[in-house]
């Protein structure tokens, strides 16, 4: 298979005309040449922080305090997660991983509520997707057992020390949410000395310094932020700290759309368009740890292809149209290794 365009190559995030060459599910090379289409091809968007489960609650809970909304295990969500059949919930949820692979997502890391059930309920709506799901489990370190790794809802409201370890012993990624309402649970999270921190929208200057020491990467969520209340995250420090990847967090108040995200983001922050672009591919791929999120050889071959003649038309920054305008009526095709079988 050979796809030809603009290409938005390695992780410098360079635009360069010519043909993207994948065979087997692999990126085999990257030739530059002269091409006859204005199209541009970008690495799939990873949504690195998701709550699938709330498709089932769209604009529901809109006004009510973080906790009344969120936090396990009486608020308004989990009432919902428990009161709607279990066959509603998965229609919703796929349908919300349908609209996401459209959208030009290739991975999304998803904390699982409702246990090893929750879990298998995530598997059933994506089996027969070619989006990768990385399942981040709740409940008991048996979930584990189902899930790729674990993802706690914070150190105010449980210990998850047998979770953490379990999940070191197998190898697997442990996720917690971190300074959402405010700093309080943020040095609980630190202890579990986590893969990655979800949030961070009260980091402190010391957090901050914890954060570089460690490289411990952050999934920042703008955008719900801003819709729960909680705050505005200081993404600019975040950057000059540590990884930064965006997710677009619960569906039941934040439409599941990174191309929403980066928009948001390239707006409200000052910083650079290919780092944005980085944050919603390969520093997400990096936070979730999975391969890909780049266009180079011998990674796996999860593309974009954008419309040239739509929202890019006449832009001559690239990269600068993808952040700030392409969305899903740009998107051309999404090619994913699994539907390439």
């Amino acid at each position: 298979m050979e796809i030809q365009g603009r290409i938005v190559v390695g992780e410098s995030m360079d635009v360069v005309e010519g043909t993207v060459v994948v065979e087997d599910g692999r990126i085999v090379e990257v030739r530059g040449e002269a091409v006859e289409t204005d199209d541009v091809v970008i690495p799939a968007l990873v949504n690195a922080h998701t709550h699938i489960g709330d498709s089932v609650a769209k604009e529901t809970g809109r006004g009510l305090p973080l906790d009344e909304v969120v936090a396990p295990p009486d608020s308004h969500k989990h009432r919902m997660l428990r009161s709607t059949p279990r066959d509603e919930k998965r229609a919703a949820m796929r349908r919300t991983v349908e609209r996401m692979r459209s959208e030009g997502v290739g991975v999304f890391g998803d904390f699982r509520e409702e246990g090893v059930e929750g879990t298998e309920d995530l598997r059933a709506v994506t089996d027969d997707s070619p989006v990768e799901a990385v399942a981040l489990g709740s409940g008991s370190p048996e979930v584990l057992d189902v899930a790729d790794g674990y993802g706690a809802s914070g150190a105010r409201d449980d210990g998850f020390t047998e979770e953490r370890e379990e999940a070191r012993r197998r190898g697997k990624p442990f996720g917690i949410h971190a300074g959402e309402r405010d700093a309080d649970d943020i040095d609980g999270a630190f202890a579990y000395e986590p893969e990655f921190l979800v949030h961070m929208v009260h980091a402190r200057d010391e957090d901050l310094d914890r954060l570089a020491e460690t490289e411990t990467p952050v999934v920042a969520c703008p955008r719900c932020n801003l819709v729960i209340g909680v705050g505005k995250p200081p993404v600019e420090e975040l950057v000059e700290a540590t990884t930064v990847a965006l997710g677009t967090d619960n569906v039941m108040l934040n439409v599941p759309s990174v191309w929403r995200e980066t928009e948001f983001v390239s707006k409200h922050y000052d910083l650079p368009d290919e780092e944005v672009l980085r944050m919603a591919t390969v520093n997400g791929a990096r936070a979730l740890g999975v391969e890909g999120g780049v266009i180079e050889e011998s990674a796996p071959a999860r593309l974009v292809v954008l419309r040239g003649d739509r929202s890019l038309a006449d832009v001559d920054d690239v990269v600068a149209g993808v952040v700030r305008r392409a969305g899903a009526g740009d998107v051309k095709d999404v090619i994913l290794p699994a539907s390439q079988a």
